[in-house]
């Protein structure tokens, strides 16, 4: 074959034409990284600035204050800590077990696909649907708002971010592993368990960070189940506060004081989230 014809030659108009497409693809995709950070720092930053000058020791230990006082938000991180681990403690394996049953059990048959469409169905329904599902077979049932309304609506947000991501990590483990473990005689469940879940274990943990992530902020639910309380709680059977209502109530309001505290509980938030991604990433990078 002549040199000439070669697709390496540079001279060749195929691998001159490919070399440019490369190019131009890796030029894009820098632009859309670049142009995601810059949003991504830009949203951070805004967030310090505004916020920063009320992040401060009171922010953590004194309750929500009346317009023209001081005051911190520590009922409402209370209230948004207890309704997210509770929520979090019973969607998690759910949607691990759920996600399980797809990957290893549900390989045959139309049960699985089903469950697969409903569940990106509730990956993508809007929050509010959640907390009026909830309000409706739960609120007006017992009469009145609660911490335990809250936690139920963010569970049923937990579960689909929880399934689809033990059902992707699930996918990925190479079936030779399986294929090894049950040639010596290994039973299905302490494949699943003793192999398949430590092998994606870092995938499974990263889903149910995301899950966290994704209801640490959501403000509609709540509206409609735990409400709010101006008052230090603990107690799950009553409206209890919550930092997404309260930043969503200060930051309409006309005062100053309680708009900078909706500036502090939104940095807040969004510096809680971050530190708990490096965090696991740190502890769990392979």
């Amino acid at each position: 074959m002549p040199a000439s014809d070669s697709t390496i030659v540079p001279a060749n108009p195929v691998y001159r034409r490919r070399r440019r497409i490369n190019r131009l693809m890796l030029a894009l995709s820098g632009l859309t990284l670049g142009s995601g950070l810059f949003w991504l720092a830009w949203i951070i930053l805004t967030l310090l600035v505004k916020g920063g000058s009320a992040l401060s020791l009171s922010l953590l230990w004194e309750s929500t204050p009346p317009p023209g006082a001081d005051g911190g938000l520590l009922n409402a991180i209370v209230g948004s800590v207890l309704m997210s681990a509770v929520g979090t403690l019973i969607g998690t394996p759910i949607g691990v077990l759920a996600g399980t049953y797809l990957a290893e059990y549900g390989r045959r048959g139309w049960l699985a696909p089903a469950t697969r469409f409903l569940n990106d169905v509730l990956l993508s329904a809007p929050s509010i649907i959640i907390g009026l599902f909830i309000y409706a077979i739960y609120v007006a049932q017992v009469g009145h708002y609660s911490g335990w309304a809250g936690a139920f609506a963010l569970a049923i947000l937990v579960i689909p971010v929880v399934v689809r991501a033990t059902d992707n990590m699930l996918g990925l483990v190479p079936n030779s592993l399986r294929e090894a473990a049950a040639a010596l005689g290994c039973p299905q469940w302490r494949i699943v368990v003793f192999i398949c879940y430590r092998a994606a274990r870092s995938g499974i943990i990263t889903g149910v960070l995301l899950a966290v992530a994704r209801i640490a902020g959501e403000t509609a639910p709540l509206l409609f189940t735990a409400l709010n309380n101006q008052f230090m709680s603990w107690n799950m059977n009553a409206p209890i506060a919550n930092l997404p209502v309260v930043i969503f109530q200060y930051a309409a309001s006309p005062f100053e004081d309680w708009n900078r505290l909706a500036w502090a509980g939104a940095a807040l938030i969004t510096l809680l989230v971050l530190g708990i991604n490096i965090v696991a990433r740190s502890l769990f990078r392979k």
